[in-house]
């Protein structure tokens, strides 16, 4: 038995499928007409929000939020935060350095000479400025910090500048020469010079190797005048 093909049951690749095609479309088309429908449409059903559509004023009245009780709490889904008091200020401490203020012709409590004096003396070269420096600092008051500031500084350089000439001497007596030792003293003078000088013009002068060790015979020696 021959099956039936339908109108897409067709080969393009076979040369007779034009005479085929015609064939099955003319027995699609030889079916019943579709027939006219007569008479007005009815409604076949309206959903159950249909008269609330045609009618606007059945919806539900809009809520207002103008007159909302203070009193009542807000319904909020987050938690609300935590207060913490401030930290207590805590300044930064500073480095150990002199204040930057050009010295005065004043007298400074504990020795009596004049500001300048007080604070260009300790860097006086050889064993002077050793010995200026350790009477500022057994006499001067706390109170007078450019002056200690200076005999402090004062005091580390010389201990600085005496031990590396000794290590230049011992070089020295290795060696059999001493020319190194020499030069060292004579630019660790010129050093001592230059710091006077800046010291009494007002400049700051902060020596930064020496800061530590400075620092360290300020706070140790505690002066007799308080």
């Amino acid at each position: 038995m021959k099956t039936k093909k339908s109108k897409y049951d067709t080969n393009p690749l076979d040369p007779d499928f034009v005479k085929e095609t015609e064939e099955v479309w003319g027995e699609a088309g030889s079916g019943p007409e579709t027939k006219e429908v007569k008479g007005a449409t009815r409604e076949i059903g309206s959903p159950p929000n249909e008269n609330a559509r045609r009618n606007v004023y059945s919806e539900a009245p809009t809520r207002r939020y103008d007159n909302v009780n203070p009193e009542s709490p807000y319904p909020s889904v987050f938690v609300p935060p935590t207060y913490s008091p401030p930290a207590p200020y805590q300044p930064s401490p500073t480095p150990y350095r002199s204040v930057d203020q050009k010295p005065t012709h004043r007298s400074v409590a504990g020795i009596g000479l004049p500001e300048k004096w007080a604070e260009m003396l300790p860097y006086t070269p050889f064993y002077i400025g050793v010995v200026v420096s350790l009477l500022e600092l057994f006499l001067v008051p706390r109170r007078e910090p450019r002056v200690r500031f200076h005999a402090a500084q004062g005091i580390a350089l010389h201990i600085a500048i005496l031990v590396v000439s000794t290590l230049f001497s011992v070089v020295g007596a290795i060696t059999g020469s001493s020319i190194g030792g020499t030069l060292f003293k004579a630019l660790a003078m010129v050093f001592l010079i230059v710091s006077m000088i800046r010291v009494w013009k007002g400049e700051p002068h902060h020596i930064s190797p020496i800061a530590e060790p400075a620092k360290w015979f300020n706070e140790h020696i505690e002066p007799r005048n308080k």
